[in-house]
């Protein structure tokens, strides 16, 4: 019977819960992001961290949007689970500071006692950064309770055995090519409209699609949405960045990995541009093979020129077949990685890396 009904509510939830799930308004956006990266450079440590860093010494790895639930079906996180504890393991034994962009708890459709019992292993994991003093938490609009509930710090302190602070941006400050350089972080969910505070998409998520995720055991989150145009508000998030100087911006939210401005499906058709001025046909083929491959209906090459790297986002570590991607800056790169199961271990890939002073973003700027 289930699958009976998953067969047939299959895509009008996944086109509803897309209706609700995000509106972003470009005039909102830009004032918050504004705002928020005004607030931190000025004000360090009220509404985020300003750390200086060396890009040849220093190493981060940025995750976000785990959504950890109750292990039910509607938790989108179960599946990622040993992925995401196999990364934390192995980022801790580098020692990488582990900046968590938020949606990391999913405080819209569970209770946080529920949370907490069903995730003790992911917190254990956690608590090893911060131990160290290498681990930075960052809410996003899922779990925005650890921003704005008076009962957050006891929770926090439940989880972790320590208080901690909650932000909700962070900027990392650096000299490349003896130029200023801020890499600038936050959730991503500032100025839209169904996510920013908005109690009918919480009331919406938590009533409506929750359960009927659940009982569905459907996760709207698949690998093959990598493989598209950048959505709107990612776009808007783009925009925002191309104006800034000495800056680059890294989010989350949309759970769709961005690098260097571009999706994969985008990489790919700037690929295949620069194949073809050189006239390589064996590259070519190679490109529209991959191109093909992915199925995409109504897809025309967007033209890309005058394209800026100023713009990341991680994806998320709650992709239905259990993948989880995120961004890495170490060793003066910046890289967008998958951890992956094969044959049941977890393993990491690198799909693109960039060293950061290769980033045009940097010649824009001088």
């Amino acid at each position: 019977m289930r699958r009976f009904f998953q067969r047939l509510l299959y895509k009008p939830v996944l086109r509803l819960a897309n209706k609700f799930s995000s509106r972003p308004n470009k005039a909102r956006v830009n004032k918050a992001l504004n705002a928020l990266y005004k607030s931190i450079v000025s004000n360090p440590g009220k509404k985020g961290l300003v750390i200086p860093f060396d890009i040849n010494k220093d190493k981060f790895i940025i995750l976000s949007d785990q959504h950890k639930g109750a292990r039910d079906g509607a938790d989108i996180f179960a599946k990622s689970a040993q992925n995401y504890l196999a990364a934390l393991a192995h980022y801790n034994d580098n020692k990488f500071v582990y900046i968590n962009l938020g949606d990391s708890e999913e405080l819209w459709e569970n209770l946080f006692v529920t949370v907490k019992r069903h995730n003790k292993a992911t917190f254990e994991k956690e608590k090893l950064f911060i131990t160290d003093d290498r681990f930075v938490k960052i809410f996003g609009n899922h779990d925005l309770y650890w921003g704005n509930d008076p009962l957050a710090a006891i929770s926090l302190m439940q989880i972790y055995d320590r208080a901690i602070r909650v932000y909700e941006g962070v900027v990392l400050q650096t000299s490349i090519q003896n130029k200023p350089f801020d890499i600038f972080m936050t959730h991503g969910h500032q100025g839209d409209l169904q996510s920013d505070g908005n109690w009918f998409s919480k009331w919406f998520v938590s009533d409506v699609w929750g359960p009927l995720q659940g009982f569905l055991s459907i996760n709207p989150n698949t690998p093959a949405y990598n493989s598209q145009l950048k959505t709107d508000h990612n776009r808007i998030m783009y925009e925002w960045s191309s104006k800034r100087k000495n800056m680059m911006l890294i989010t989350g939210h949309t759970h769709q990995p961005v690098f260097r401005s571009l999706t994969q499906l985008e990489i790919l058709y700037n690929s295949l541009d620069g194949a073809k001025k050189e006239n390589d046909i064996v590259k070519i083929a190679e490109l529209e093979q991959k191109i093909t491959a992915l199925h995409l209906k109504g897809t025309t090459q967007p033209d890309f020129n005058g394209f800026l790297d100023t713009y990341f986002n991680t994806g998320c570590c709650c992709f239905n077949d259990g993948d989880i991607t995120g961004i890495e800056i170490e060793g003066g790169y910046i890289r967008l990685i998958k951890w992956a199961y094969h044959k049941k271990l977890s393993k990491r890939m690198v799909l693109e890396e960039s060293k950061l002073e290769d980033l045009n973003i940097l010649r824009r700027a001088g």
